[in-house]
């Protein structure tokens, strides 16, 4: 099964990877003081499918083009039935759907990277959670 899921174009450095990808919709925002981004004015979300055959691969070409060089990081996520990928600069957690324990750990690594807590809320357990 395929995998769903979000990218952000400005949080890449090179956008071309969307190439890899099928975007289904595009939606642009802008940024608020919510976002802690404050060195763009917008964010361009790509509603995106990722073939199932080429998660990995897509995976791994993301975690090598997030850009980190302001304090707040980035991630992507997309996911299936089966799995979820949550993808930070140069690490990358693939999480089993059915055991939503695995999300603490993905959780708190963005969490130490900066990114906001809200941002970050990948699981409907998370607030089960000590941290």
């Amino acid at each position: 099964m395929d995998y769903k899921g979000t990218i952000i174009q400005e949080s890449l450095n090179d956008p071309s990877l969307l190439r890899k990808v099928k975007i289904l919709k595009t939606k642009i925002e802008p940024v608020t003081e919510k976002h802690k981004t404050p060195w763009i004015k917008q964010w361009t979300l790509h509603t995106v499918e990722v073939a199932e055959d080429k998660a990995d691969d897509i995976a791994t070409e993301v975690s090598k083009s997030l850009d980190y060089t302001h304090k707040n990081a980035w991630y992507v996520d997309f996911k299936n039935n089966k799995f979820h990928y949550i993808i930070y600069k140069d690490k990358i957690f693939k999480i089993n759907r059915i055991n939503p324990a695995e999300y603490q750990a993905a959780t708190n690594y963005g969490i130490s990277l900066g990114i906001p807590e809200y941002q970050v809320d990948f699981s409907p357990d998370i607030k089960q959670w000590k941290r």
